[in-house]
């Protein structure tokens, strides 16, 4: 067995737009799942020490489930993981206000944080997919036009191994993280 993604449809948002499903595969028959849809991964099987595959993620089985309201499973949250008090911060002398979504504060992004926008995704070599996004300046509130590249691979040690790069044109807070719950017993 060798390294591979596979693209597969994983369903439509609202507006008719096409979201997509990559399926990371070692070769050690570690398995990732992640949709372009909010950067989530919505599957991780890995085997125990008995060779057995379990999936060790929680998530949901279809992107209509995604679309509803839901603890971040599995996604990649930002521009800012974690709440900002009261939805302001000051920085370089200019204060900002931030969209509101967990009153009376900020969390994980916003309204639409990174966990609600569609990601460009192409696969790499190997088991490996890069999803890019560009925020742009102003979007919930947040200075600077900011371009995020989150890359997904499985190493040969069955690592999920998730690498964050950003730039910006402006000063901006940035705190980028995947926000998966994990159950090692498997489902």
């Amino acid at each position: 067995m060798t390294a591979s993604v596979r693209k597969s449809s994983f369903g439509q948002l609202p507006d008719g737009t096409a979201v997509d499903l990559y399926t990371l595969e070692n070769a050690n028959g570690l398995v990732a799942k992640v949709t372009n849809y909010g950067g989530i991964v919505t599957e991780l099987h890995v085997p125990d020490r008995h060779g057995k595959s379990g999936d060790v993620v929680l998530g949901f089985d279809n992107l209509a489930q995604y679309l509803q309201k839901h603890p971040y499973f599995g996604a990649t949250v930002g521009r800012f993981a974690n709440r900002i008090a009261k939805g302001r911060f000051t920085l370089d002398g200019k204060t900002y206000t931030l969209a509101i979504n967990n009153a009376p504060n900020h969390l994980h992004g916003g309204l639409k944080g990174f966990d609600k926008v569609l990601w460009k995704a192409e696969p790499q070599t190997g088991a490996a997919v890069k999803l890019a996004y560009t925020s742009p300046d102003g979007e919930e509130g947040y200075p600077g036009a900011l371009a995020v590249a989150v890359t997904m691979s499985l190493t040969d040690a069955n690592e999920l191994r998730i690498d964050y790069a950003a730039t910006t044109d402006k000063a901006t807070p940035l705190n980028l993280t995947n926000h998966s719950y994990f159950n090692l017993a498997g489902e």
